[in-house]
């Protein structure tokens, strides 16, 4: 990872959230990220994974990112353990991966493309995260689909998620 920011944090707990674990971002390393909260990331943890997230505000400056079940099993922390964390800004269009199936229905329907392209980028982030959101390339096709149909009837401005699942 070029650029990179690199620290020194342990695994957190949130209290409120049943089973949310989190890597604390101090206020000086926000501050090298340019200072806001409201920025897309590469989070590389122990040299050994590397994950596209961003930043919640957790009070007194600092920031946190989740860390998810599934990865503190890759990397086989618990709650406490040190990590060497790793951040650089992420350059990617979207913050996370576009599916093919989604990309695909994109290409072929310009205005649903263009009509995504309108959505605000959390809003967008959503629908890539819903439809690569499961195994099966069939069912999503399905969501790509039934996204783009939804997201075409919708006023520009006007969309939300549940609107977008409408069936």
């Amino acid at each position: 990872m070029t650029n990179a920011i690199s620290y020194s944090t342990s695994l957190q707990r949130l209290d409120h959230l049943v089973n949310t674990h989190y890597l604390e971002v101090p206020p000086a390393i926000i501050d090298q990220l340019g200072g806001k909260l409201k920025v897309r990331l590469l989070c590389t943890v122990n040299d050994r994974l590397t994950f596209q997230c961003g930043l919640v505000a957790l009070g007194n400056g600092s920031a946190y990112i989740t860390l998810t079940k599934k990865r503190m099993q890759d990397l086989g922390l618990t709650y406490l353990d040190q990590v060497q964390v790793s951040l650089a800004l992420d350059s990617s269009p979207y913050g996370t991966p576009m599916p093919e199936e989604l990309a695909e229905a994109l290409r072929q329907d310009p205005d649903a493309e263009a009509r995504f392209h309108q959505l605000p980028d959390g809003l967008k982030r959503y629908v890539l995260q819903y439809v690569a959101g499961v195994k099966s390339s069939q069912l999503r096709i399905d969501r790509a689909l039934l996204l783009l149909a939804n997201l075409k009837r919708l006023a520009p401005g006007r969309e939300t998620f549940k609107e977008l699942l409408a069936k």
